[in-house]
């Protein structure tokens, strides 16, 4: 029997958060994912007339490839990947792996090698499809949330099934106001950041991107970050877990960066030039999910927090920086993760988590649940 929650979460997908219509092309990427979800996600995509395309991929075999990946091979796969991905309208993502480690061993020049040359895959599918991203929950998810696999599966389709129609009514005026700001200032214990968002646009995120979503993002002028922010939550890039990151910026640039593996933290800030400047800030405001699990999809949308990204800017909120790299660092500003401030042209747009301008208190978790 299929739990309804499935069918739940394959209309949303289909109907809300990529759109599908009739005659549409879906690719429907699938990492260790149960078959169970995955023919309701085939059967919604076909209820709306179009035509669904299914990959399917494990964790543990990808890694193998990556083990040994050259040049050479790199670039065939970009070539067959991108054409699929020419050849599509809408695009739906789903990782169900066990281990988020499982790509830790892979040599670093290999993972900069894959994420270097298959980065026009990544950019035509943000740029020209309907996309959305998700995690399937897993007991290792579980596990790295502090809570029982049972407890984490209702949160996780509490959380993947919420209105977004009602946050995005309420992300209007936050929207509004990134779009006019000039200068940013970020204060935290450890962090004290400015910058300047001038010309660059902002873009909410609703639920029609990544599930579970809820932050409104812009990015820094590119060479207008200057101090220091100190983030207080794990990450986890290219398969290896960051913990205590420290980032020391001057005119744009990452000039020191400090983490319980400093070493391979400068590694990948050494990937290309791109990525030691910032190619995105937002601010996230999920009021189910509440603390890091070391995923990304989750963390960034915590309530309360903030994402500061080296590497790749995104075309809707451009500052020209170009990267192999995009990784969303997470700051919780919470009380309990020792507070902190949001500034807008020198009024106080956030404190300890919580909006404080009329406009923007719909965000707080009492206006989202």
């Amino acid at each position: 029997m299929t739990d309804p929650r499935y069918t739940k979460l394959a209309k949303l997908l289909v109907h809300y958060s990529t759109r599908l219509k009739k005659g549409d092309h879906i690719l429907l990427d699938l990492i260790d994912v149960p078959d169970e979800f995955s023919i309701e996600l085939i059967r919604a995509s076909r209820e709306t007339g179009a035509v669904p395309f299914v990959e399917v991929r494990h964790t543990r075999v990808s890694r193998e490839l990556l083990m040994a990946m050259d040049a050479r091979q790199a670039a065939a796969v970009r070539d067959i990947e991108l054409f699929r991905m020419k050849k599509v309208q809408a695009y739906i993502a789903i990782r169900g792996s066990e281990n988020a480690s499982e790509n830790s061993d892979v040599p670093g020049d290999r993972m900069q090698l894959y994420s270097r040359v298959l980065r026009p895959v990544l950019d035509y599918r943000i740029n020209k499809t309907r996309w959305c991203v998700l995690r399937w929950p897993t007991p290792s998810m579980a596990q790295a949330a502090g809570m029982s696999t049972e407890a984490f599966e209702k949160l996780y389709f509490d959380v993947c099934t919420m209105d977004y129609a009602k946050m995005a009514r309420a992300m209007t005026p936050l929207e509004r106001r990134m779009k006019k700001a000039d200068q940013v200032r970020l204060k935290s214990p450890g962090t004290d950041l400015t910058f300047s968002l001038k010309g660059i646009g902002a873009k909410m995120c609703k639920g029609d991107r990544n599930i579970p979503d809820g932050e409104v993002f812009s990015c820094p002028v590119k060479n207008s970050v200057n101090g220091v922010i100190q983030f207080n939550t794990p990450t986890i890039y290219a398969g290896t877990k960051f913990e205590n990151v420290r980032l020391e910026f001057k005119d744009g640039k990452v000039v020191g960066a400090t983490a319980n593996n400093s070493k391979r933290l400068n590694e990948i800030l050494n990937t290309d030039a791109g990525a030691r400047y910032v190619g995105e800030f937002s601010l996230g405001f999920n009021p189910y999910i509440l603390n890091p699990m070391c995923d990304i999809l989750f963390d960034e949308k915590i309530a309360g927090s903030l994402h500061f990204t080296p590497g790749q800017a995104y075309e809707e909120c451009d500052n020209g920086n170009r990267s192999a790299v995009h990784w969303d660092m997470v700051l919780i500003q919470r009380p309990e993760w020792g507070g902190g401030e949001v500034w807008f042209d020198g009024e106080l747009i956030r404190k300890n988590g919580m909006f404080l301008p009329k406009d923007l208190k719909p965000l707080n978790p009492a206006g989202l649940k």
